[in-house]
Parts: C-alpha cells; structure tokens; sequence
C-alpha cells in the first residue's frame, strides 16, 4: 500500500465532493469570528500585500476582500478549487485579488509569488497540516517566510494533540500502542498523522504536539507570538462550529 503523498492531498481536494464543502464554505460561511479577531490584531494595514495559502474556494480571500484588504494573492494546490476560488470573485463583482495554482512546499517555482514581497501570511483551516511530511511541511514554512518582510505576520491553525478530550486520549494511546508495534496504517508517515474518509471526501490530517509546531517554526525563520484554541478566542456561529471542530490558531513573526 502506498504512502500518502502531496500527489493524493490533491486528487482528494480535486475530488467533486471535497470541492463542493469548501465552495459551499465560500459561499456560506466566509471568515470566522476567531479568524478576523487575529486578522484585525496582526494584520491590521489594509493596504498590505498578503499572501494567503491554501485559499481553497476562496473563503478567506474573498473575505479579506469584503474588509477592505485589496492586495491579496492566494494559491491552492488543488486547480479545481482556484477556479472555484476564481469564479466566486467573478460573481461577487471583485477585483484586486489574484488566485494562482501553486504548491506550499515548492514556492519558488511560482513566479506569481516569489517575484513578490509580502507584508503577512495566511494558511487558514489546518492547511500546513494536511501537507504529508514534516520536511514539507518546513518547506512550506520556509518557503512562506522567504517571500516575506522582515516582521512579517503569519497566521496558521492545526488541531490541538496536546489537549483533546477524553476519548481522543484514548484513540491516541491506542495510535501509540499500534505505531510501537509497527501495525499502524501502512499509508501515514508519521505519529500524529491520519487519514480518513467522510461525505465530504477523504482527508489526510497531521495532529502536532506544541513541541513540534515551535520547533518547525524556529528552524524556519519564524519567532512564536501567539497561539489560543478558536473557543478561546470566539463564540462562533453554528455555520462554523459544523463546518469545522475547535482548533489552535498560531501568530508567528518573520525573524
């Protein structure tokens, strides 16, 4: 059985299913709460050039858009969902945006972004996490940081290994005990990783404990700011809390 790779995260998100969540999540959603909270802290300069990863339908892009922020590239490895990204600018009139098929871990084959500097980052909705690889995973971090200012912010959320509930304790002593003994999923590549199957598509995920994510940051010329889990930043609406489970944003800032 193969390893998960870049190649099947995006034939999942290139999936019909998958582009229909994250378009309908465009559509309907937009930013969140929690989201928007940072943005106005860290990003506050609506004239700056942002660059934002893993922009998916266009959800957050569109959204900057709508609070004034009209200097925003956005990529996704994903084609199916830049054109869904496009397409949803085009309906709502907007301009000032650019949408670009590209891979977070191979930036500088993109000349859209790396012949830019930029004033902040964006990679919303867990999207570093669902790059296979800690070494890729760097690589998009890096990448990130290299087209950025010095002093740059860079806003990023994962899921939270480090505390979850009483039965995802359980599953992950139970992942441990099966990793020790070489009997876990033949496809993942690490501790922390899964990858599973619901209405909306398959979906690959890293789960990283706080040590991992500091570590990565501090070897790829970010310095932490900040971090909060989303419920301890916002009440969100319902529209969210069932699009999405409670995660951790992270502030970092280009050293």
């Amino acid at each position: 059985m193969s390893k998960i790779s870049g190649a099947t995260v995006r034939d999942d998100f290139n999936s019909i299913n998958t582009v229909l969540h994250y378009t309908r999540a465009a559509h309907f959603i937009g930013l969140w709460k929690s989201e928007l909270k940072l943005i106005e802290q860290y990003l506050p300069d609506k004239n700056a050039h942002l660059l934002e990863a893993g922009c998916g339908a266009g959800r957050v892009a569109v959204g900057l858009w709508h609070q004034g922020y009209r200097n925003v590239v956005a990529f996704d490895f994903a084609f199916e969902l830049v054109e869904q990204a496009e397409n949803l600018a085009k309906e709502q009139g907007i301009s000032g945006l650019t949408f670009v098929q590209a891979d977070a871990t191979a930036l500088r084959s993109c000349h859209i972004i790396y012949d830019k500097l930029f004033d902040g980052a964006l990679f919303m909705f867990n999207g570093l996490m669902q790059i296979p690889g800690r070494e890729n995973r760097r690589a998009a971090l890096q990448g990130i940081a290299e087209r950025c200012r010095a002093g740059a912010h860079f806003i990023f959320t994962s899921h939270d290994r480090d505390e979850p509930n009483a039965r995802e304790l359980k599953a992950w002593a139970k992942e441990k005990e099966l990793w020790a003994r070489g009997e876990q999923d033949p496809r993942l590549l690490e501790f922390g990783d899964r990858y599973f199957s619901d209405d909306t598509g398959n979906t690959f995920m890293h789960l990283p404990d706080r040590r991992e994510i500091l570590d990565d940051m501090a070897a790829t010329g970010w310095e932490h700011v900040y971090d909060a889990t989303r419920n301890e930043l916002a009440s969100e609406t319902p529209k969210v809390r069932n699009f999405s489970d409670n995660c951790r944003f992270w502030v970092a800032k280009k050293r």
